[in-house]
């Protein structure tokens, strides 16, 4: 257990969070909507500091981030948690955990010098705190991105955006890049699909871009629920007129957790999004989940030259040279290409 940080005392021993945009008063004995937070006597603790639920070794293409690096590797860790209920959730067996599981915070003791240690061993260019939402175990992350930096390693956040500025503007010296999940354009859907809301998420996109940290978004199209072409085309735009060099990954929905009776998204939806993303000006738009069909190479936005060409998670060939597209010399977009 360690204090954390972001939070104010309250009357009759409450505390009000400041980490994310819930911004939850909490009660003493309670925990906030993550449920990895806890008030204890008028004090507020992370419960998941140093404990590591789920740690592997990943192509820096699953986070996905495809102009970041390319073909290097991350050390990818996450602990229980999560301050969104999504319904789709991939990962809902450690991101819900602690509410599927009377509050259990389960993992193994892996502390940030061990993290950045084993990244080193392993030969890793990046840390990425991911599979669930990494500002819940914020304190954990901090400390460890500030080692790793030291030690020459980046540092990634794979994140649903919720962060509050506070929070994000404390950590940004240490984050190179993200992937920022913008899982529809209506604060309906993330009402009643997530338990949240669009507008925080919008706020970060512009943020984290304005602090200087690479940005990739990705937005998972789910059939009826997000996949209209107005609402991708409002998606598009908004990307766009945030920094066209931003990457939007539009990837295949399958069904899990409690959105079983929802089909996969037909190959013709992301072939759609694709070209709402290109007419809307991204110079890279990637298709996602669907290996094989050549909507996960980077092109040359300029004259259309494959660049790099993937399958799945793996790169087959990289023709960059210097940042450079070897057929026109136009500069390509992204870090450590």
């Amino acid at each position: 257990m360690k204090e954390a940080m972001f939070y104010s005392k309250l009357e009759g021993k409450k505390v009000k969070c400041a980490l994310c945009n819930h911004r939850c008063t909490i009660s003493a004995g309670k925990r906030g909507i993550c449920g990895v937070r806890e008030n204890r006597e008028g004090v507020l603790y992370t419960l998941v500091y140093g404990r590591a639920v789920s740690v592997n070794i990943d192509p820096i293409e699953k986070k996905p981030l495809f102009n970041f690096y390319p073909g290097t590797t991350a050390y990818s860790l996450a602990t229980v948690g999560c301050n969104f209920r999504c319904l789709h959730c991939q990962n809902w067996e450690i991101s819900q955990a602690p509410k599927e599981s009377s509050g259990d915070i389960i993992g193994r003791e892996l502390m940030p010098d061990d993290i950045v240690r084993e990244a080193l061993e392993y030969g890793c260019k990046s840390i990425a705190y991911t599979y669930t939402e990494p500002t819940i175990f914020y304190e954990y992350a901090y400390d460890t991105a500030v080692l790793a930096q030291k030690k020459g390693i980046k540092n990634v956040f794979v994140t649903n955006g919720y962060i509050t500025e506070e929070a994000l503007r404390e950590i940004a010296p240490y984050l190179d890049a993200a992937n920022i999940d913008l899982k529809a354009f209506t604060n309906e859907f993330y009402k009643k699909v997530c338990g949240a809301r669009l507008q925080p998420v919008l706020d970060n996109i512009k943020l984290y871009k304005e602090l200087g940290i690479w940005v990739e978004v990705t937005t998972l199209l789910i059939p009826g629920h997000n996949d209209s072409k107005e609402e991708l085309r409002e998606i598009a735009e908004f990307i766009a007129e945030v920094g066209k060099e931003i990457p939007w990954h539009v990837t295949a929905f399958y069904p899990t957790y409690k959105l079983l009776d929802t089909p996969p998204t037909p190959v013709e939806t992301l072939r759609m999004a694709r070209k709402i993303g290109m007419e809307a000006g991204l110079k890279y738009v990637y298709e996602g989940n669907i290996p094989g069909e050549g909507g996960e190479n980077t092109y040359c936005p300029k004259c259309g030259e494959t660049l790099i060409r993937r399958f799945g998670f793996g790169i087959l060939e990289n023709k960059i040279k210097e940042n450079k597209c070897p057929a026109c010399g136009s500069e390509a977009d992204g870090i450590g290409l």
